[in-house]
């Protein structure tokens, strides 16, 4: 680096020192923000902790790790959760053969929970507590504190306007202190100025901001802790009351108890869906209804409501969702000797989204045959809303306009006995033996319309299809967070408007006697950041201070003598040797010009050093 260099980086620092001397106090930060100090940490353990401490709670961290909060937040939208779905979850597994082995060593099914997320979540929880505290109690500092003094050279801030008036001093600095009350400044008068200043609820908003986050975050944790939530299928007729042992489904919180469930239950009365039958929107859903009758408490009075998508249920804390629709043939099964062995609805599971095809069970455990001996058999099929044979073992559209029930029926051990759980939509086929026509080579299978009966061969009993009831799958959540996250995003809302839109800002105001015996006034103002509102703020209160100290009259200046007239310039080119032979041969006179007619060319006297001023030369440079 070159001495030049070095002596202009100098004077950069002596002109920085040189100024912040001049604002002095005036001068300091209009902010909680913490300095920041450009060291090294000192070797050891202790110094590199005080160093990871510093950078882990300043403000860039904080916004870093929310910004990873909010990255890590999208894989949980896009891919299905275990935690929300699981049947989706091993849907996207089958299809996805190649990517799920990544997915789940990533955690990226269980994003939520995920060890990775749980970090940024924690790490961001300490950074911004630890943002939050030195900043709290250094505002509670500078609201305790008063303005700080006018610095010496008020024309150094970048707003600034001075002018003269008769008023005094004193006059002057009271009307100040009134006008900038009334703005709702905070002012103080010391010594022969008033310093003001405004705008502390910039930083109330940046605290908000801060305080709403670990808000959001504790709200977050709660929900997660103490969550419970669980589905249900439904058939019209049937009720839900809320037990663990009446879930189809659940999941809890690490913290939750089984006995904090709320006593409450609901009955679904009817289930009410309709389609669009044509266009590009053809089979989507235009109603979705669920009417149910619901009570609170044990003896609590039934009342009605409609449950739609998107509307759910609130009842003591919980919520229930419409989640899903579907149908439950209605079917009466006879045993051999002529006795019902089974009678009810039984809901299917739906295979086709779009025209609600589903795969159907019938599983009856207690069942004798033509001999009386005791047997098990299942019946395994498909239900088809509307079935066109000519399209196949599927349905055409999701309504019930042609209503079939396809099954084939199965004897022998259904493996229940043993305890091993089952699903109620799977046949364990193993241990059983499927009816044959009576050729004994054809599988046995009937397509059964409203009210058919299926005789099963050699008398071993008959399934007569009744009818359809429509179910619907709900979920029942309660997450207690909900509220406090609600505030917390309210508040964060709030503190960030205030931060951005509201500036801090100080005003000084000083009057002094000047030379003259009238009193100069000079206001000055200063911003946490450059806008152009300072400028305009400082000129309104210029305007209204003016009207208790209004501009003195400046003195008219005195009338200076008009200059006698100059010279007349040189003559022509071609005459000017000739003029100035002239001018050398003519006699020197104190009282006369040429050009003057006989008038005084000046009033000095003798021009020192034999100078003539009639010389056009000398009268130019004059």
């Amino acid at each position: 680096m070159s001495t030049t260099d070095t002596d202009t980086a100098a004077d950069k620092a002596a002109g920085a020192s040189a100024e912040e001397r001049e604002l002095g106090a005036a001068g300091s930060q209009l902010s909680t923000a913490p300095s920041e100090e450009i060291s090294l940490p000192s070797l050891g353990v202790l110094g590199w902790a005080r160093w990871f401490w510093r950078q882990l709670t300043s403000m860039r961290v904080a916004l870093l790790l929310l910004f990873l909060l909010s990255l890590g937040a999208i894989p949980g939208s896009l891919i299905p959760q275990t935690s929300i779905d699981a049947l989706k979850v091993q849907t996207f597994k089958d299809k996805h053969p190649t990517l799920t082995p990544i997915y789940e060593k990533l955690q990226l099914f269980n994003v939520y929970s995920s060890v990775w997320f749980s970090a940024i979540y924690i790490l961001l929880f300490i950074s911004l507590i630890g943002c939050i505290v030195p900043r709290t109690w250094q505002f509670i500092g500078q609201l305790r504190g008063r303005p700080p003094g006018a610095p010496r050279r008020l024309t150094r801030l970048p707003a600034y306007t001075t002018w003269r008036t008769e008023a005094e001093p004193e006059q002057v600095l009271r009307a100040a202190q009134r006008i900038m009350k009334g703005r709702r400044f905070r002012t103080e008068s010391s010594g022969d100025a008033v310093a003001a200043e405004k705008g502390y609820l910039r930083e109330v908003g940046n605290l908000l901001f801060h305080v709403a986050l670990i808000v959001l975050l504790v709200s977050f944790a709660a929900g997660q802790l103490w969550k419970f939530e669980g589905s249900k299928l439904v058939v019209e007729g049937d009720g839900f009351s809320n037990s663990l042992v009446q879930y189809d489904d659940r999941k809890s919180g690490q913290l939750f108890n089984s006995d904090d469930l709320a006593p409450f239950g609901f009955q679904l009365d009817r289930f009410t869906a309709t389609y669009e039958r044509s266009g590009p929107q053809m089979r989507t859903p235009r109603t979705f209804n669920a009417d149910v009758t619901y009570w609170d408490g044990a003896d609590g009075a039934e009342r009605k409501t409609r449950i739609k998508v998107n509307e759910p249920l609130e009842i003591a804390g919980y919520k229930v969702y419409l989640l899903n629709h579907g149908y439950a043939p209605v079917v009466t099964v006879r045993d051999g000797k002529g006795e019902i062995a089974y009678k009810g609805p039984v809901a299917g599971l739906p295979i086709d989204g779009a025209n609600l095809t589903e795969s159907m069970v019938i599983k009856v455990p207690d069942y004798r045959n033509k001999a009386g001996k005791k047997d098990q058999i299942a019946f395994q099929g498909q239900f088809l809303p509307t079935w066109v044979r000519s399209q196949g073992m599927f349905s055409v559209f999701p309504a019930l306009d042609n209503p079939t029930l396809v099954l084939t029926a199965y004897h022998g051990s259904l493996g229940i006995d043993g305890g091993t759980p089952q699903s109620v939509y799977q046949l364990d086929k193993s241990r059983m033996k499927q009816f044959m026509e009576s050729d004994g080579t054809s599988k046995y299978a009937r397509a059964l319309a409203v009210g058919d009966t299926m005789k099963l061969p050699n008398g071993a009993g008959s399934l007569k299809f009744e009818g359809v009831k429509e179910w619907a799958s709900f979920q029942i959540s309660h997450k207690p967070g909900t509220e406090g996250a609600l505030i917390g995003a309210v508040a964060a809302l709030v503190g960030l408007a205030a931060s951005l839109f509201i500036q801090r800002r100080r005003v000084w105001v000083r009057a002094v006697t000047g030379k003259d015996g009238t009193t100069v006034v000079e206001m000055a103002g200063l911003g946490r950041s450059e806008s152009a509102k300072l400028p305009e703020e400082l000129a309104d209160l210029a305007v209204r201070l003016q009207a208790d100290a209004p501009p003195a009259t400046e003195p008219e200046p005195e009338r200076q003598p008009e200059p006698e007239p100059e010279a007349q310039s040189a003559p022509e080119s071609e005459n000017e040797s000739e003029n100035e032979s002239e001018k050398e041969s003519a006699p020197e006179s104190e009282n006369e010009s040429p050009e003057s007619d006989g008038e005084p060319a000046s009033d000095s006297g003798p021009v020192a050093g034999g100078t003539d001023p009639a010389d056009p030369s000398e009268g130019a440079h004059a």
